[in-house]
């Protein structure tokens, strides 16, 4: 079974798990139940498309030389570690007693257009009371959580996938 999850065979499961997480969260959360995504959602969709790209690089390219490999894992990586701290704070600030939830602030558009971008990344993880309410959930688990899972999965297999670098497997 190790065998087959070779190098490429791990960044295209990559590539599918983003491509699917994608399609959930905007076809059926965004369109479907129209739950307009938070600006936390939108930090951890831009994690988990890092991740993807670096992914389908790899993919494509499926690169031989040592550097390469490590340059396009640690780019995949930073997008899953991403979207695992903002997924973390997201569910921390759903979990806060109602009293110490943030404030509704004007919103990410807002911000974009009037604050410098990294002021713009502190408000995000500051986060707001948009982000912490709980719209939708499935079996008790929150959208954030199940991003939380998601990701946590996502750094678990690109550790896997560091290891096989390391030891030059394909």
């Amino acid at each position: 079974m190790l065998k087959i999850l070779t190098y490429r065979t791990l960044n295209a499961l990559l590539v599918l798990l983003t491509i699917i997480a994608s399609l959930v969260a905007i076809l059926f959360f965004q369109n479907y139940l129209q739950l307009d995504p938070c600006p936390l959602c939108i930090f951890q969709r831009i994690g988990l498309w890092v991740m993807g790209v670096f992914a389908f690089l790899a993919l494509i390219i499926n690169p031989r030389k040592f550097a390469i490999r490590i340059l396009l894992w640690l780019g995949a990586m930073v997008g899953a570690v991403w979207g695992l701290f903002v997924a973390g704070r997201h569910v921390w600030l759903q979990h806060l007693p109602a009293d110490e939830v943030p404030a509704c602030g004007p919103g990410l558009n807002y911000w974009v257009e009037t604050l410098p971008i990294l002021q713009v990344f502190q408000e995000v993880l500051k986060g707001s009371g948009e982000c912490a309410v709980i719209d939708w959930s499935l079996f008790g688990i929150s959208i954030p959580e199940m991003t939380l899972l998601m990701f946590a999965f996502l750094v678990v297999v690109l550790i896997f996938m560091f290891k096989k670098i390391i030891k030059n497997e394909n």
